[in-house]
């Protein structure tokens, strides 16, 4: 049954809005340059790049406290902040007395042309506000303004101002807090966020078109860029069903829209190598909004989570009016942006298996920057071994076909085999038989198919230890 339509209520400044007129593919950006005029956080790439929109988004964190997160408002719709606090860099300062943040950029003169300088801050509060007890480490840092670029100060002087404002946590003090509302109307066009999994279902059967949104990291560009108008956005952050986390015995069942920061401590702890793929995806910022499902979902064949995925034997569970059924995730793709999903269909979970003692798993992506870049190549491996007999393989890339998909010749080239150097480069060779990749302005193709061909050697020695620190970017 469609849930009632209301107009969605944020809080600024302590205070509820209530916003009863929007149009679905507005964003939070918009919203507070052109109807609140507030000017102070910018647009800089409007694709959730250079960190100048950013802002902090506060939820309830489930004991009692509010949690912030920075986001890109550029490329967050103005729906999905329903329910939430969003705080800019205008509602820092008390009259005169400006924010700890705001006051150790001032003193370690960490602005030049202050363009980048809200957003910086803004990152840096939702650090301040979460930091661990102790002083935050340079790791630390980098990580929360990962996703902030700027031109003048070469950083040096924004990390100072940082590690002289951010110690303990520190509590932020919210607003009154409304209750996330369901759906809104305007003109003809609709955003709706439904709460639970039959709500979502019956309002996919009714809008088979509409944008099915989750973090919007990749959608939003749709908006922010391409202009995009759709009639109908269904956003499914709310669904009670595709925010679960479970674990068994046997394997870790995310829910679609979890987050990746949501997912994080839970693959650092279980797939150590696919975590740090993940922190490589993007900022804070996006892995605050962007969720496995929606990198699924999307189908691209350079996303970074389907090879490791298919390489761990993934299944999802996919859900309609007419039920549920399971899909192994290398099933999942068909074609170039071409899926499995069935009409009025929705992935609800994606449920990974954990390694048995035999098992090791490693992923490597291939790009220009080592950070918070599109891939060129990712190669994700599963060895089994038994003794140094390999007794099962699974190797998964993309950025080498029309669909991220498994390399059977390699496998086959590795299963039953000694586990050598040598076995490992002969089967790598074995890359060719597997992909014919295509020439693009990431890399051509000759330099795809050397560079996976290379990483079995990488894997080789990775595992073995003896690997020598790489100095190529991107690797």
């Amino acid at each position: 049954m469609q849930a009632e339509r209301h107009a969605i209520e944020i809080v600024r400044r302590g205070q509820r809005v209530r916003i009863d007129r929007f149009a679905p593919t507005e964003t939070l950006l918009d919203y507070l340059r052109l109807r609140e005029r507030a000017t102070g956080t910018k647009e800089g790439c409007a694709e959730g790049d250079c960190g100048a929109c950013t802002v902090a988004l506060g939820r309830p964190d489930g004991q009692g406290g509010v949690s912030y997160r920075p986001v890109n408002a550029c490329i967050q719709l103005l729906g999905m902040a329903d329910g939430a606090e969003v705080v800019t860099v205008e509602d820092l300062a008390d009259g005169d007395c400006l924010h700890p943040i705001q006051q150790a950029f001032v003193d370690h003169h960490a602005s030049q042309c202050g363009f980048c300088t809200p957003g910086f801050v803004m990152a840096l509060f939702a650090l301040y506000h979460t930091a661990p007890d102790g002083p935050v480490d340079r790791a630390g840092i980098n990580n929360a303004i990962a996703g902030n670029l700027c031109r003048c100060t070469g950083y040096r002087p924004i990390i100072e101002a940082a590690r002289a404002a951010c110690g303990t946590a520190v509590d932020y003090t919210p607003g009154d807090k409304p209750a996330r509302t369901a759906s809104h109307d305007d003109a003809g066009a609709a955003f709706h966020a439904p709460g639970t999994l039959a709500e979502l279902l019956a309002l996919r059967a009714a809008h088979p078109d509409a944008m099915l949104l989750s973090g919007g990291t990749d959608l939003g560009l749709s908006v922010s860029k391409d202009r995009k108008t759709p009639g109908t956005v269904i956003h499914t952050a709310h669904v009670a069903e595709l925010r679960d986390i479970s674990e068994s015995d046997d394997a870790l069942t995310l829910g679609a829209a979890v987050t990746y920061t949501e997912a994080l401590p839970y693959l650092d702890r279980l797939y150590p190598s696919f975590a740090e793929m993940i922190r490589r995806i993007g900022s804070r910022q996006i892995r605050n909004l962007g969720t496995l499902g929606g990198n699924i979902g999307n189908a691209s064949p350079i996303g970074d989570t389907p090879p490791c995925l298919i390489a761990l034997d993934a299944t999802l569970t996919l859900a309609s009016d007419a039920g549920q059924r399971e899909v192994a995730l290398e099933d999942f793709f068909l074609d170039y942006r071409k899926t499995d999903l069935k009409l009025g269909e929705v992935i609800v979970s994606i449920r990974i298996p954990k390694f048995s003692p035999s098992q090791d798993f490693r992923t490597y992506k291939v790009s220009k920057r080592y950070d918070q870049d599109i891939s060129a190549v990712i190669g994700a491996f599963r060895l089994d071994l038994d003794g140094n007999t390999l007794k099962e393989v699974r190797i998964a890339f993309g950025g080498m076909a029309a669909t991220p998909r498994r390399a059977a010749a390699a496998e086959a080239a590795l299963t039953g085999a000694a586990w050598s150097e040598e076995g490992a480069a002969a089967s790598g060779a074995r890359v060719s038989d597997d992909f014919a990749p295509i020439d693009d302005h990431r890399a051509s193709a000759a330099y795809r198919s050397r560079v996976a061909s290379n990483l079995f050697v990488r894997l080789y020695r990775d595992l073995a230890g003896t690997e020598a620190e790489l100095d190529v970017v991107g690797l």
